[in-house]
Parts: C-alpha cells; structure tokens; sequence
C-alpha cells in the first residue's frame, strides 16, 4: 500500500479481537501519573545547576516557568478535548498543521521523552552511589532500567497501582523536610526572607533568571505526559484536561516552595558536588537523617518518574509507528498478552543504557530543549484548530483559543531563546535529523507523510 493511501482509524487499530490500549484510568489515577511523572522532589534534580546559574533565585525561576507553563497546560487542555488519542504534541500539531509539522513536533517530543527516563536512571545511579560508593553508579543504573522494563511490559494498570506508594513516600518527606527545614531556618538567627527571590548577588540581571527557568521546564513535563493516556481514559474529553491542569498547579507550588525554603536553609551556591547539591541542603535542615531520607525518598521518586516517562514515550513511539511515521511492524504492535506496546518499551530502555556516560547538565538542557519546541507546537495548534478552522471568533473564544495559547507561545519562545548556545547547536542538529528522516520516509519529499484519521467507530 502507498504511502498516499495510509490511513489509520483509531477506533480500528486494532481488529476484533486484537489487543487494544485499555480505557481504565479516571481523573485521580491521571494526576497521579502526572505528579509521579514530574516527581515532587524533581526541584533538586536540577537544584544545584540553576542555584549556581541564576545566583540563588530557584523559586524566582520556577515562577517564570509556572507562568509560561500555566499557559500551555491550557493548550494541553484544549487539544485533549478535540483529539482525546495517544500521541500528545504530535497528534495535535499533525491534525493542526499537517503530517511534516506533525512528524516534527513528534521529533521535538522524543528528544524530552526519550531523555527523561535516562536523566532518571541517571540521578538514581549518582545519589545511590554516594550513599554506596563502594558500588558503581552504572550498576544501579542498570538495575534501573531492567525494573522498570518489566513493570512496563506487564502494563499500565501495574503503573497505576505504583504512583500512589511511591507518592505518599514523597508526601511524608516532604513533611519531615518542611518541618526540620523550618526548624533550622528560626534556630540560624536573622534570615532574609527576600533573598531566595532576590538572589545572592553573585549573578545579576533577567537573562540568567530566565536561562534558569528554561532548564526548569523539564520539572513540568508531567503535564503534558498526561495526555499521553487519553486512549487509557475514561471519558478523556473530561478526565485528561482537569488532570493536566491541576497536576501543574500543584506540582508549580511545590516545586516554589520547597526551592524556596531550601535556599532559606542552605543559603550559599558552594555545594560539595554541584549533580547532588540537594544532600547539602538535607544536612544543613536535618542532619544525616533527613539526607539518608532524602536518597530514599527520592531514589523511589526519580524510579517511579522512570517507569511513567517510559510509559510515555513507548506510547508516542507506538501512535508514530501505528500511522507509518515509524516503522509499523516494530513500533505500531501492542503485545497480545499484556496489552502494551512491548517493542517500543524496549526500544526506549536501549536508549536509555546511555545514562552510564552522559553529563546531568546536558541532559536537563537537551529534555527543556525538545519540551519547548513541543509546548510551542501546541501553543499554536489551539489557535490553528479552533480560531482558523473551526472559526470559532466571537470575543470570548478570542481570548480562550487566541489570547491565551498567544501568550503561552510568547513565553515558551522566550525561554526556548534563553537556553545555552550548546543547547542550541545540539538541539537543532536534532531537528535537521529529522527533516533528513522525513524526507527519506517521504522519498524526497514526493510522497505525503502517512497521517492518521481520527474517526473512531461507535
């Protein structure tokens, strides 16, 4: 068959009989993913390069990102509601723009969603083996990924039944870090209450505030993760948009205050090992108690964030190889037994073996690069779909479907532009390999990219 005549209707992806995605998650189980996803304790992944990059501001940061975030999980909202399918960004900039943008922002997706279960992999290897340094941080790594593949592979309703354990361990963390936190901060005699927004002078100015918070995206990246069930919904039209907003919301103040209450505690950007920063903090609030709390509570955090990203991105990689975009007969099949997309699920732990020799720095930048490119998408799709298509202008669909995805594409372009030169480069190397893939998938551009029909049967 011609890549022409390529059409996949989801509601017959699979045929009688065959193994389909199973609709069995409500509004709760979603924001649970969501939340598990980002990881509440996610904010000291990252801590130490953006304490050191915006001059103490992290919770200034995290401002500016919640705001630009708040704006896209709107879109997220919007689209869900138009295309309740798997796929995320990529199914709504295809049905919005096109199959070739559709492909592209697909591509952007990967670059985040195949690197974030690595950059998981990879903090659980290096904050275990600073708790064990007589064992490799590869050898966690590795235990890692062959954990989380299985519970991949035995399905979604495995996920589900995780998020709320691994949840509560971080919920009772964070209690005993607010409250030995605090402690500390009305035991250290004068404290600034200003300076965690203000910063601690050693670098000044907008420009590293927002290069901060553009490696803060990834922190968010939960949201929009969400959407990537709508297929495992039910009644997704409903369930994924509140779950996607309010899984920002919470997951933004969260993130605020623990970044901020951390700076209180340890006021300085002078770390031990600026990967692991967050254990000076744990020892400055509570002692070693708090910090052998804290690898543990955040060890089954960064897990839990792997085993939902994998999730994720083997279900995009399944709706890309379910229309053709990929090659159908590896990444558009779902095992017969458990119901998952099993080839794709172990395509992404191949991937994510290179967390044994990749740099933390790159990998946040690289994750914040693809989710920028693939919020923007999104942005501009609700303006496309709703405003240009379906004409839809009256004042107040004005402000819903082009006010605001305008403001939230201003933002995420603003951030995009804020990320580092080597981001950049990287990033866009990315990008020109997937326009050299398009085009030999496309035969030189001559043949239309497979697009998928949305119809589902009644």
């Amino acid at each position: 068959m011609s890549h022409e005549s390529t059409a996949v209707r989801l509601g017959a992806v699979a045929g009688r009989g065959e193994p389909r995605l199973l609709r069995v998650l409500g509004t709760p189980s979603l924001v649970l993913f969501g939340l598990v996803y980002m990881v509440p304790l996610t904010v000291f992944t990252t801590y130490g390069i953006v304490t050191e990059t915006t001059g103490g501001r992290v919770p200034a940061a995290y401002l500016v990102t919640l705001a630009a975030m708040v704006f896209t999980a709107n879109s997220y909202a919007r689209m869900v509601r138009a295309y309740p399918v798997a796929g995320s960004a990529y199914t709504y900039t295809q049905q919005s723009f096109g199959a070739a943008p559709g492909f592209l922002a697909g591509w952007s997706l990967l670059l985040d969603y195949l690197f974030l279960p690595m950059i998981n992999y990879l903090v659980i290897g290096l904050y275990l083996n600073a708790a064990l340094p007589a064992v490799p941080a590869w050898v966690f790594v590795l235990a890692a990924i062959a954990l989380v593949t299985v519970l991949n592979v035995v399905g979604i309703v495995s996920i589900a039944r995780t998020n709320a354990l691994i949840i509560a361990v971080q919920v009772v963390f964070i209690a005993a870090f607010v409250v030995l936190g605090a402690a500390a901060v009305s035991g250290a005699g004068v404290v600034d209450p200003v300076a965690p927004l203000a910063g601690d002078g050693s670098v000044e100015g907008p420009g590293a505030l927002f290069a901060g918070a553009a490696v803060l995206c990834l922190s968010f990246l939960g949201f929009d993760s969400v959407s990537t069930m709508a297929e495992e919904a039910r009644d997704a039209r409903r369930s994924v948009p509140r779950a996607i907003l309010f899984t920002t919301l919470v997951a933004g103040a969260t993130f605020i205050g623990l970044s901020y209450l951390a700076q209180l505690v340890f006021p300085s950007n002078e770390f031990t090992d600026v990967d692991s920063a967050a254990l000076d903090v744990m020892a400055a609030a509570g002692g070693q108690f708090l910090a052998v709390f804290f690898t543990a509570a955040y060890v089954a955090g960064a897990l839990g964030s792997a085993l939902t990203s994998q999730a994720a991105v083997a279900r995009i990689l399944y709706a890309m190889g379910r229309d053709g975009v990929l090659p159908r007969s590896v990444f558009g099949r779902l095992s017969a037994r458990f119901n998952s997309p099993v080839p794709a699920i172990l395509c992404v732990s191949a991937v994510s073996c290179a967390a044994v020799f990749i740099s933390l720095g790159l990998l946040a930048e690289m994750i914040s690069f693809g989710a920028l490119i693939a919020f923007s998408a999104v942005n501009l799709s609700v303006i496309k779909h709703y405003v240009v298509d379906e004409g839809r202008r009256s004042g107040r669909d004005l402000a819903a479907y082009l006010v605001l995805p305008g403001v939230g594409f201003a933002l995420t372009v603003w951030l995009w532009t804020s990320l580092s030169p080597r981001t950049l480069v990287v990033g866009l190397v990315w990008m020109a390999l997937g326009v050299v893939y398009l085009a030999w998938l496309t035969r030189g551009f001559r043949r239309r990219t497979p697009t998928l029909d949305l119809a589902e049967e009644a």
